[in-house]
């Protein structure tokens, strides 16, 4: 029997310095994403960038004062203009289906590109706890999508 008397200890919660928030800024990201394992570069444009599952990602600051972080990947197959039909439908009910990430397409100079993004606003700071879970949205959405696309818009036997 359980005795409602005998004191039992605290459960053990997060850190309650990761629950603070603090400004947003790139070393931060950078931070999150190598503290999880993930390899991660800076590339011409000065964005974090790095590939899952074949597939690249870019970890933007966007805004006035660099307080939107963007998570934005971009599908490792470019389409010929015969696909793009059935990438849109698979977009269009991706987009009508799911909240994240928000999927589009996009007209290249050698076919049809497909992205995948979320964006949320921080100009009043984010706690290290938020930036996970932002950054691990963002990745694990955009990834779900690009798997999801494989068997939606399957490879054109024509080439």
């Amino acid at each position: 029997m359980v005795n409602p008397l005998r004191r039992q200890p605290a459960p053990v919660g997060p850190d309650p310095a990761r629950l603070v928030p603090h400004p947003l800024d790139a070393a931060r990201v950078r931070e999150y994403l190598t503290g999880q394992g993930y390899s991660v570069a800076v590339d011409e444009d000065g964005d974090l960038t790095g590939t899952w599952d074949g597939d690249r990602f870019w970890f933007m600051l966007l805004g006035e004062k660099k307080e939107i972080l963007q998570v934005r990947g971009r599908w490792q197959r470019t389409l010929p203009p015969g696909r793009r039909a059935a990438a849109l439908l698979a977009v269009n009910d991706w987009n009508r289906e799911r909240i994240w990430p928000k999927v589009y397409l996009r007209d290249e100079e050698d076919g049809t590109a497909l992205y995948a993004e979320v964006s949320v606003d921080l100009e009043h700071g984010v706690s290290d706890a938020q930036l996970a879970q932002l950054v691990a949205c963002g990745l694990g959405t955009g990834v779900q999508f690009f798997s999801a696309l494989g068997g939606l818009v399957p490879e054109d036997p024509a080439g």
